[in-house]
């Protein structure tokens, strides 16, 4: 029997090149946006969901429900980018970013685990951020809402452990996708004392994303990992040097590594 998936965010970037990949291998897919009549042309269903908005969840669910009776696979996918000096970003984008990356993704997991639990069986995949293992600067409210999506994962686990249902995350580095169009930036003032070097940041980071990986690649791995029989806690997918970033931090005095940082930024 073909497996059900429900990828959040599926109408774009990875989510959807997960989507279309994983539909070419056989698997029922559904995927998800803000806006689903925007894409006409998507090889998989596009069900409407707003990741920070509860009743949508629950209706995207159950839509997915009525159809195929189960959903064995959650991919949370949905997130969104924000750049910036903490300083600098209004408190009422720190909180959306965290209702996107954060609270969302908790609250599509708790609107699938009594399915998952009554079928007994499931995986859960969240999507974060090798970002995430780190406070990078200019990035700090998005690493911040990754790492919680970690860190919330690992305890997860452990409670769903008597219902035989799998989580894991999955840390991206960067990808060719349009993840950078959809960031909150803000702006670069000229008053402001993080003017010359968050300008420079951020046209760093947008040339990151230019130059990144297929999502391909990220596609192959959620494959692999859905055909595991048990998932490790964390994954990492992307560019070797972005990948070994974490080992580096576990490895070397904060100091050390905190200039590394600075350095590659130029701070």
């Amino acid at each position: 029997m073909s497996k059900v998936v429900l990828i959040t965010g599926g109408s774009s970037g990875i989510g959807k090149s997960v989507g279309e990949f994983l539909q070419d291998k056989g698997f029922i897919v559904y995927g998800t946006s803000r806006n689903p009549n925007n894409y006409p042309d998507s090889k998989f269903p596009i069900v409407a969901l707003d990741v920070t908005l509860p009743e949508t969840i629950f209706s995207c669910v159950a839509t997915v429900l009525e159809k195929e009776s189960r959903i064995d696979v959650l991919i949370n996918n949905a997130g969104a980018g924000i750049t910036g000096p903490v300083e600098e970003i209004p408190d009422v984008e720190i909180k959306r970013n965290f209702e996107t990356n954060f609270f969302g993704p908790i609250n599509v997991i708790k609107a699938v685990l009594p399915s998952m639990r009554s079928q007994n069986s499931g995986l859960i995949i969240n999507i974060t951020s090798i970002a995430g293992y780190m406070g990078l600067p200019f990035r700090g409210v998005y690493s911040a809402s990754k790492g919680a999506l970690e860190l919330i994962t690992e305890a997860f686990r452990m409670e769903l452990k008597d219902f035989n249902i799998e989580m894991t995350n999955v840390a991206p580095g960067d990808f060719a996708t349009n993840i950078a169009a959809g960031r909150y930036h803000a702006p670069v003032l000229d008053d402001s004392p993080y003017k010359d070097k968050y300008g420079h940041s951020l046209a760093m980071m947008d040339e990151h994303v230019d130059d990144g990986n297929d999502p391909k690649e990220m596609a192959q791995a959620i494959f692999k990992i859905i055909n595991t029989k048990s998932p490790k806690i964390h994954y990492k997918v992307g560019a070797f040097m972005q990948k070994f970033s974490i080992v580096l931090k576990r490895i070397l005095p904060d100091k050390v590594y905190e200039r590394l940082l600075m350095n590659h930024y130029k701070l």
